[in-house]
């Protein structure tokens, strides 16, 4: 069930920042919110093992 909530948060936070990257259009802030999507997607991935609470 984490997993699948998981999913579904970075599903939404990667269409949120995918607006906001699409109408600033800047190298930095680009680069910024890849970091910041790839950070999320290896939390998730890790996190996928560990026991639901």
């Amino acid at each position: 069930m984490k997993l699948l909530f998981g999913l579904l948060g970075a599903t939404l936070m990667i269409s949120f920042l995918a607006s906001f990257v699409i109408k600033v259009k800047e190298p930095a802030m680009i680069a910024v919110v890849l970091i910041g999507v790839a950070m999320m997607l290896i939390d998730l991935w890790q996190a996928r093992n560990e026991p639901d609470t």
